[in-house]
């Protein structure tokens, strides 16, 4: 049992945190998703979707979004033609709360949990905008890679972010990194 102290520790501090912060995330969508007698999604959801279309619009592309009449989405279109959605689960928040778990149960010090915290949530917040519009422009130009492209292509590019920030966290900040050199 003492050796699988370290284990447990870990799962209890990883589940612990998800499940709360998973809870407070799941209060807040009931609070502000509407599903009657319009839809019209969580705030944060379309703060992305309004992300999308100026990071868009930087990068010399137009995206025009629009709230989706009959689900909780938010349309992207380019060249006039619905394109993509982002839906709550392509807001980055649960993947957010992913990372934020891990490295809260992969202890490291307070001072480097809360900036790498900071740091993995600005990084994976900024690259899940340009997935986004990868995903729209790709789907624009090429709708019969619709499939592989939103199912197997763009969620390995957030997750194979989320492993190596995970990675990192572990081989230099987290204190099992500190323990294993002393």
């Amino acid at each position: 049992m003492k050796n699988n102290k370290p284990v447990i520790i870990f799962l209890v501090k990883f589940f612990a945190t998800y499940f709360l912060l998973f809870g407070i995330y799941s209060s807040y969508l009931h609070k502000n998703q509407i599903k009657t007698p319009l839809y019209s999604c969580a705030p944060i959801t379309q703060i992305v979707a309004n992300h999308t279309k100026m990071v868009a619009k930087w990068l010399g592309y137009h995206i025009y979004t629009e709230q989706h009449t009959k689900e909780l989405s938010i349309k992207l279109m380019v060249g006039g033609n619905y394109t993509a959605r982002v839906i709550e689960g392509c807001n980055s928040v649960s993947i957010i709360i992913l990372f934020l778990a891990f490295i809260i149960a992969f202890t490291g010090s307070l001072r480097a949990t809360f900036f790498y915290g900071l740091f993995g949530l600005f990084l994976i917040y900024s690259i899940n905008i340009l997935r986004i519009i990868a995903l729209s422009l790709l789907l624009y130009r090429y709708p019969e890679y619709q499939e592989p492209l939103h199912t197997l292509i763009f969620p390995a590019v957030i997750y194979g972010l989320v492993f190596v920030l995970w990675v990192i966290w572990v081989r230099h900040f987290s204190h099992h990194k500190k323990k294993k050199n002393a």
